[in-house]
């Protein structure tokens, strides 16, 4: 129970520290930025949105109003995939990249300054070695197919698409 706990407090304390940063700066919200972010590091720059609501913290009603929010906004644009009319995409637009390539840094940066101020590079190493095994048995949909955040998602024929 305490370690669950603890892990519940930290993980509710790093949103409101990212959430803060996201408020002083772009305006972004931390689900668009979950959004963006697992878009960004995924080769393709797309993920199926069953894979997408799997990977983050949201429902896939919450991911749909999420990305309604961000194709408005021109960064992410929905895509259908050719070899199986049932399944769409979330797509990073040029837009949504350029805003990336202008937040990530300063996020990075952020996390770093938070992690590098409690951890040795080890420890941190260790951390994230074992929050992925704990993330692989308690959520296994999130890897499965693009599970990790550098791995491709969706359908073979989905090069161009969008």
């Amino acid at each position: 129970m305490t370690t669950a706990g603890l892990l519940f407090e930290a993980a509710g304390g790093l949103r409101r520290l990212v959430e803060h940063f996201l408020a002083a700066g772009s305006g972004a919200s931390s689900q668009s930025l979950d959004v963006l972010v697992r878009l960004s590091r995924t080769p393709g720059a797309r993920l199926r949105m069953s894979e997408l609501a799997d990977q983050i913290s949201l429902t896939r009603s919450g991911l749909t109003r999420a990305v309604d929010r961000l194709e408005q906004q021109g960064l992410v644009e929905r895509a259908s995939c050719p070899e199986d009319g049932r399944g769409a995409f979330a797509v990073l637009t040029p837009a949504g990249a350029r805003v990336m390539a202008e937040l990530l840094p300063a996020h990075a940066a952020q996390l770093d300054e938070v992690f590098g101020g409690i951890f040795t590079i080890e420890e941190e190493r260790t951390l994230t070695s074992l929050l992925r095994r704990l993330r692989d048995h308690v959520h296994a949909a999130a890897t499965s197919g693009a599970g990790e955040l550098d791995a491709p998602g969706g359908c073979p024929d989905a090069e161009g698409v969008g």
